[in-house]
């Protein structure tokens, strides 16, 4: 079964990586490295692409975004509606310019109450991060509207394309700068692939299309996933199924 791995548990990060984790994941959020400057660059494609599903007739979106880190993807959003962020790492958030944009913040998806419904649900690199996908894209499904658009933008994990590119970039400047293998990092950070993330995405959503940033699914850096029309019914089994209190 596509769930019988779930939820999935992080190893613990060494102690030699715990040290550095938190000021190290800042840094490479906020770009302020060489290698990860050039990272954020190619990941633009991921920001442009998922604000270019903008519907500009309707001035009054409402808009989730999950993991939304340090606020950046909303330097990509056109002004107006409602624009509310589950993230649990505050000290990404708290100092952004970006901040006064953002209407309610949640640090999860489940504390956001049963009737709150959103046009468009988004995320920009987190689902591979996520141990509990499965339960968080359910949950995310029965916050949209009607016409609701769920809507992500991954890396290629699991891919060849996708590992020579950290290799050549973040983890080369990583591993001069602190004698540290990267791929740690990034067996920590990454328990999702994005082919495991696309099963879970064409589970709950009875139309799911994708783009790439690449070649195809195989040979790209980066996908993008524009699903619409949840099976509300399947996300209340999955939910009943696996967890004491779903809703």
């Amino acid at each position: 079964m596509i769930f019988a791995q779930y939820p999935k548990t992080r190893k613990a990060l060494p102690r030699e990586y715990q040290v550095l984790y938190e000021d190290y994941y800042l840094v490479n959020r906020q770009g302020k490295s060489n290698a990860t400057s050039l990272a954020g660059r190619m990941e633009s494609w991921m920001h442009k692409i998922t604000s270019g599903c903008f519907d500009k007739s309707k001035t009054t979106t409402a808009t989730l975004e999950i993991g939304a880190g340090t606020l950046n993807h909303l330097n990509y959003e056109q002004p107006g509606g409602k624009y509310d962020i589950a993230e649990p790492f505050k000290t990404l958030y708290h100092n952004s310019p970006n901040l006064g944009k953002v209407n309610t913040i949640y640090s999860y998806i489940r504390e956001i109450p049963e009737d709150v419904k959103y046009d468009r649900i988004l995320s920009i690199a987190v689902l591979e991060h996520l141990e509990n996908l499965p339960a968080e894209i359910a949950l995310a499904a029965l916050h949209l509207t009607g016409d609701g658009r769920f809507l992500a933008a991954i890396p290629g994990e699991g891919t060849l394309l996708w590992k020579l590119g950290w290799k050549l970039t973040t983890g080369l400047e990583f591993r001069m700068k602190y004698k540290l293998k990267y791929h740690v990092l990034m067996e920590y950070e990454h328990v999702n692939t994005a082919q495991e993330i696309e099963g879970v995405l064409k589970y709950f959503f009875s139309n799911v299309q994708y783009r790439v940033f690449g070649l195809s699914k195989k040979l790209s850096f980066y996908r993008f996933y524009h699903c619409e029309k949840p099976d509300t019914e399947k996300c209340l089994n999955f939910l009943e199924k696996y967890y004491e209190n779903p809703r």
